[in-house]
């Protein structure tokens, strides 16, 4: 659409992570909660970081309260399945800004990285497809952040497809698969159309974690980030945002 995605840096340190909400414009509670985090870190930024925070990476979308972003010919597509994967995807990069934003975890080398949802309160981590083994190396490590992550809100935790549905083509695969990424996905509260007091919990439930998960982090990239599983291409996926 030609409309400038922005965001913030807090710090100057040398590890680099990221905070990114609203993939899908309807889901502006997480928006919310991006601000929120952005007003605390300037505040009292994270020794030793650089953290990257963009509000909304769906602009368009974000402006109609619409789940889909409108691709260049003015088809829409769900940006968080339009990154590759190793099971497959529905794009990839049909969009900018899902393209913009892979540019940019890789010139900036991004080690851990966090989006921001609505509707179904969980804190994920890969792998989020169909396959027959969804463990990594290191689902210890990814439960114990998304355990800190959730001291406040006492939202689940575990595997993204366990936990929530099998989706291909989302950010999070591709930022751990592609990269050796940290990877964690916030499905914030339990509606896409917070109310004011709604927006204040989610805020005060989430930012803290947010932060306490940054400085758990680890300072390096994970070394052992390719998917050795088989895919399952018969898994139905069940597009639960949309109930």
């Amino acid at each position: 659409s030609g409309l400038p995605i922005e965001g913030l840096q807090i710090g100057s340190g040398p590890v680099k992570n990221l905070v990114v909400a609203t993939h899908h414009g309807n889901e502006y509670g997480a928006t919310e909660v991006a601000k929120a985090f952005a007003a605390s870190m300037a505040e009292h930024p994270i020794p030793g970081q650089s953290v990257y925070i963009v509000p909304v990476l769906n602009v368009s979308g974000f402006d109609r309260r619409d789940r889909w972003e409108r691709g260049s010919a003015g088809q829409s597509f769900d940006p968080n399945r339009d990154y590759p994967g190793p099971c497959g995807t529905e794009g990839p990069f049909r969009l900018k800004s899902t393209a913009a934003l892979a540019r940019f975890v890789e010139a900036e080398g991004i080690v851990t990285a966090a989006t921001l949802h609505t509707k179904h309160p969980a804190v994920v981590y890969p792998w989020g497809f169909g396959a027959a083994d969804l463990s990594t190396h290191y689902d210890g490590l990814f439960r114990s952040l998304a355990e800190a992550a959730t001291v406040e809100s006492g939202y689940r935790t575990g595997n993204s497809t366990e936990l929530i549905y099998a989706a291909d083509g989302t950010f999070e695969d591709y930022a751990f698969w592609q990269h050796g990424i940290w990877a964690m996905l916030f499905e914030i509260g339990s509606t896409h159309s917070p109310s004011a007091e709604q927006v204040a919990e989610q805020n005060r439930v989430n930012v803290s974690g947010l932060r306490r998960m940054l400085e758990q982090a680890p300072r390096e990239r994970a070394e052992r980030h390719a998917f050795e599983s088989q895919c399952q291409y018969s898994v139905f996926n069940v597009d639960l945002h949309d109930e």
